[in-house]
């Protein structure tokens, strides 16, 4: 079967520029390259897989757009509330969509042990999710983060409101029932991400550190390739790996 002719939304930044590299090594054909002030339709039209990692108040946009063009998809943005995201998902599992907070390998299997470790960890094992990234990073937490702490609150039976976003001033005890998010920014780091479950006398660290962008971008690539055979719906990175 031919290789998906790509069409990389984004591709003026950062990831962008990772995407087109990691596509060229890969021999993946890219036939559009959009940016701000492009024309979406049009250069969307001409692929058969669109991979976005632009801003997050275009996504609902170019996913009006896939869907309207019957394309695959793949959502590298982040910066999405989680009833955002949830009502965006709706529109997108009209078409083969993989949305992930994160490509790389590592890192889903970062969630996967996360999703364990609260699984088997009760509510004695305090719960924190720790982020850094570049200086230049928009968002705060990450897109993985974020991912993270969904994994979280979907094992314990909690949602958002049991999260905090640091601590200031005089919160009190820590309760049974919150989860914890920092955000650290500073420097050039790639990502760098920790799940930590802190119980009395022990404590349980999973980390990941990113060195090379380009990881997440072979990630997509390697995800574009196996959405353009799926059926309508939604999936993520657990998917494409076989980790679901």
């Amino acid at each position: 079967m031919s290789a998906p002719r790509l069409v990389i939304i984004g591709s003026a930044g950062r990831m962008g520029q990772s995407l087109i590299t990691a596509a060229e090594t890969l021999s993946l054909p890219v036939v559009a390259t959009l940016d701000q002030g492009d024309d979406l339709a049009a250069g969307i039209a001409q692929g058969d897989v669109v991979i976005d990692f632009s801003f997050h108040a275009v996504t609902e946009t170019v996913i009006d757009l896939t869907v309207a063009a019957r394309k695959a998809l793949v959502i590298g943005t982040t910066g999405h509330s989680f009833e955002t995201k949830a009502q965006l998902s709706a529109k997108a599992a009209a078409i083969p969509c993989v949305w992930a907070g994160n490509y790389s390998v590592g890192v889903n299997l970062l969630f996967a042990l996360t999703r364990r470790a609260a699984a088997v960890l009760g509510s004695d094992y305090d719960a924190e999710v720790i982020e850094m990234h570049h200086r230049f990073k928009k968002d705060a937490p990450s897109g993985t983060a974020a991912r993270m702490l969904e994994i979280i609150l979907e094992e314990r039976n909690l949602d958002e409101n049991a999260l905090r976003h640091g601590r200031h001033g005089i919160p009190g005890e820590r309760t049974d029932s919150e989860v914890g998010v920092h955000a650290l920014r500073g420097g050039d780091v790639v990502g760098e991400h920790t799940a930590m479950f802190a119980a009395l006398g022990e404590r349980l660290e999973l980390t990941h550190k990113a060195t090379d962008r380009g990881i997440f971008a072979r990630g997509a690539m390697r995800a574009a390739q196996w959405v353009s055979n799926q059926p309508a719906g939604v999936y993520d990175m657990q998917h494409v790996l076989g980790l679901d």
